[in-house]
């Protein structure tokens, strides 16, 4: 037996049938089939009970099952250490930035990567922080920029200012260095929907003090809330990442509203180990 069908019975194992197994591993159904019935020739047993409508490991499958999941994660690691002997970077770099937050450093961080390694591909999604948090938990994304700093995972904190009041000039809140979030409150609002980070420490912050926020209009984009507090409808609520690139507008900090923005991985494999460094420069830089 193989490699190949291993990872084949492994994939029927798992999809509990030929028909999704074959759609995991872009084959055909007979395609699996044929390396089912070899392995099972091989070993001189059947591994799957097929008189069902179901596919179900027989005694000596799920005895198998174990095994076989091993060896694939063996030849995995096999490839991992040759990687790292011959600085070999190859495969899917998935990256999560939380959405509405603005850290061009990370970009840079991208583009310096993609230099160094073009045969990799970069995937980057937006999702609030704790989607995020959960996709690198569960192995799902290599690292993601998130707002504050979850326990239980490497994290490096990249901007550690919190929200700001953005208004134009001239507005009330302009004139002073900083923001109680009580005067903050007797002002409408524009800021991001629940679930987006901004927009959780806000909720947070105002229900442990007791006060009760006028949101006035809710949208994604930091530029959108800019363009509409830049035209007197309300007080624009960024984090201080965002609000550096807004020059048109003024920006006050608000008063014990700390929102670091963090980035965060759970294990280094040979693609962060190559990633972290350009993020080290990008951030410092910056």
């Amino acid at each position: 037996m193989d490699l190949w069908q291993l990872e084949c019975f492994v994939a029927v194992a798992e999809e509990a049938g030929f028909t999704k197994a074959a759609g995991r591993l872009h084959l055909t159904q007979s395609g699996v089939s044929t390396q089912i019935r070899q392995i099972e020739r091989d070993l001189g047993v059947r591994l799957f009970d097929r008189s069902s409508r179901s596919v179900r490991l027989t005694p000596a499958g799920q005895a198998a099952l174990p095994y076989a999941r091993s060896a694939l994660a063996g030849a995995e690691a096999v490839r991992q250490a040759v990687a790292e002997v011959t600085g070999l970077v190859r495969g899917q770099l998935r990256v999560g930035m939380v959405t509405g937050c603005t850290v061009t450093a990370l970009f840079e961080a991208l583009a310096s990567f993609h230099r160094e390694f073009p045969t990799v591909d970069i995937a980057l999604t937006e999702a609030d922080s704790a989607t995020l948090v959960a996709r690198v938990r569960a192995d799902e994304a290599d690292i993601a920029l998130v707002g504050g700093d979850p326990t239980g995972l490497t994290g490096h904190t990249v901007v550690g200012a919190g929200l700001t009041a953005a208004v134009p000039g001239g507005h009330a809140l302009a004139e002073g260095p900083s923001v109680s979030l009580r005067r903050l409150c007797t002002y409408p609002l524009i800021c991001p929907p629940p679930g987006i980070g901004v927009r959780g420490a806000l909720d947070e912050a105002c229900a442990t003090a007791g006060l009760h926020p006028t949101v006035a209009m809710q949208v994604t984009a930091p530029e959108a809330i800019a363009a509409l507090a830049a035209r007197g409808l309300g007080v624009g609520v960024l984090h201080a990442s965002a609000a550096a690139a807004l020059p048109e507008l003024t920006t006050v900090p608000v008063e014990d509203l700390p929102l670091p923005v963090t980035l965060v991985w759970r294990g280094e494999t040979t693609l962060l180990r190559a990633f972290l460094p350009h993020c080290k420069e990008a951030f410092t830089r910056e």
